[in-house]
């Protein structure tokens, strides 16, 4: 692997993602297979004036171990220690990365009901990290690098070497690097696109989006009033520096109104939910809420994780990425959200983003929820929708009907 781009992706992930300042300190959580890019986060972190830097290491085999042998009560809570930490860092204004990478699978045949209580205790116990994160009080960022395990079940047909090569030139495309190119400046100019996009789709306001496909989407949805689409940085606001939060990033997205969600939702890729690969979802809404939901391929998995809590049962978060889009023509199914959801229109169920309301990081979760979002949820699970032939209809609060996405692309 070229160790110069590798580089240049480690400094664009510090310097853009999770924009580090002098004396702020830093948090990784990171693969084990992936330690070598770890380490230099952690040199490219301190270069930036980062004044410490802790690495929390993950590997699947122990993740699996765990969860198939641990006493049962461990699944029940968080430890204190960890409660402790998190808070801790978060109060003092760190900055998180989180290096996304993972067999899709490696949670094939463990205990759904362990899976439920281990996220129950997380969304308990680290509330209050999680709002932070959730509210942009601390600067993120999710990236990826691969590992065997996953670059196999992208490119089954590969040699193992040779599927681990070509994930990493895929992954180089979508985050815009190239040996001889500026990652940063590429970034920006990426960034200032799809946030004019969301600035004139905050512009129309509209009251309702109505989604149509072949494949036998057809829902409605509406939207709050002082909704904000919201693309590429957001602003931290302990400290007022622009971060991006995930990397790659194609989309434009905001919260629907919590009970203004009815008709048929249909997912157009699968999706990786709990170390296991879900397909061919299909949700019925009424009034916001999920009434029905089917899967193909472990549907048991899709349905502990939407009955977690009552807000699971809610979309959080509505999407729009055109299928032209750059990951979408790669014609890759990566099996990884973080880049899936950036090949296509996509929706979450579970909580909603407090800044896709007018100065919703500054309101309560109460005040959240009674601005029409989904404020209370211990989950937030993204799903892809978008075909070749979604169409979406807006009706704008002033009565206008606005064509905003024709034969799967922006239309506005």
């Amino acid at each position: 692997m070229n160790a110069k781009m590798l580089w240049q992706y480690a400094r664009l992930v510090v310097g853009v993602g999770i924009n580090v300042q002098k004396g702020q300190p830093v948090m990784i959580n990171c693969p084990i297979e992936c330690a070598p890019f770890g380490r230099m986060l952690m040199t490219a972190a301190y270069d930036a004036g980062s004044k410490d830097v802790i690495i929390n290491w993950r590997d699947d085999y122990c993740t699996r171990e765990r969860c198939l042998k641990a006493d049962s009560s461990v699944f029940d809570a968080v430890y204190p220690w960890e409660v402790l930490k998190l808070n801790t860092l978060a109060k003092d204004g760190v900055g998180l990365i989180a290096v996304s990478a993972s067999d899709p699978e490696n949670l094939k045949g463990v205990d759904p009901d362990r899976l439920r209580r281990s996220n129950i205790a997380a969304g308990r116990d680290l509330k209050e990290f999680y709002r932070a994160q959730m509210s942009n009080g601390i600067p993120w960022c999710v990236v990826s690098v691969p590992i065997p395990a996953w670059a196999k079940k992208v490119f089954p047909e590969l040699p193992e070497a040779e599927a681990m090569e070509r994930l990493w030139e895929e992954i180089f495309k979508t985050v815009r690097i190239t040996e001889d190119g500026d990652a940063v400046e590429e970034w920006r100019r990426h960034c200032a696109n799809i946030e004019g996009k969301a600035r004139a789709l905050t512009e129309y306001d509209f009251e309702e989006l109505h989604y149509t496909n072949s494949v036998g989407t057809d829902l409605y949805v509406k939207m709050p009033e002082n909704h904000v689409w919201l693309a590429g940085g957001d602003i931290c606001k302990t400290n007022g520096v622009k971060f991006v939060a995930n990397m790659p990033t194609e989309e434009v997205f905001s919260a629907p109104l919590r009970n203004g969600v009815n008709g048929t939702l249909v997912a157009s890729k699968p999706l990786v939910l709990s170390g296991n690969v879900v397909e061919g979802i299909r949700f019925t809404f009424k009034d916001g809420r999920i009434v029905d939901m089917h899967a193909d391929t472990n549907e048991e998995t899709l349905r502990t994780q939407v009955e977690l809590d009552e807000g699971s049962h809610y979309l959080g978060e509505i999407a729009l990425v055109p299928y032209d889009s750059p990951i979408s023509n790669s014609g890759i199914l990566f099996f990884n959200t973080l880049f899936d959801e950036n090949a296509s229109c996509h929706f979450a169920f579970g909580e909603a983003y407090p800044s896709c309301i007018k100065g919703g990081d500054d309101l309560s979760p109460e005040e959240v929820a009674a601005a029409g979002i989904n404020a209370e949820s211990n989950t937030h699970v993204d799903f892809m929708v978008g075909t070749r032939d979604l169409t979406i209809e807006g009706r704008t609060r002033d009565g206008r009907t606005v064509k905003v996405f024709e034969n799967g692309n922006f239309a506005i």
